[in-house]
């Protein structure tokens, strides 16, 4: 009876830890949003803070639904597809529009790109 106990729990804990699940991906695309947070500081200084704590409880939410609903795979498509877009802009149409990819500057043409103003 203890056997059988001690393998039940095991397997709980290993269903727990498994890469296949709805919280490793919600892990991922929460971790992928924090990278781009940290990697992109400048860009993400104006705003109410209420959204953007919605967009990143969107973002997840859009992935786990994803994963739970179509596949995983639909789900880390999604995520490798928003990872591309923010290398496209950050790397290619911010530069291309006279915006410093990694800094925002200068931070009136970067707004004007983005048809706002920036807050007193």
């Amino acid at each position: 009876m203890s056997a059988t106990l001690d393998m039940a729990a095991a397997d709980m804990a290993a269903a727990r830890l498994s890469l296949d699940s709805l919280w490793f991906d919600a892990t991922l695309a929460a971790l992928l949003h924090a990278m781009n947070n940290a990697l992109f500081p400048a860009f993400h200084t104006d705003g109410p803070r209420v959204r953007r704590l919605l967009v990143l409880a969107g973002y997840v939410a859009v992935t786990v639904l994803l994963s739970a609903l179509a596949g995983r795979g639909w789900a880390l498509g999604f995520l490798a597809g928003s990872v591309l877009l923010v290398f496209y802009v950050h790397a290619v149409w911010l530069p291309n529009h006279g915006v410093n990819g990694w800094t925002g500057e200068p931070r009136e043409r970067y707004l004007a790109l983005l048809r706002r103003r920036e807050r007193p």
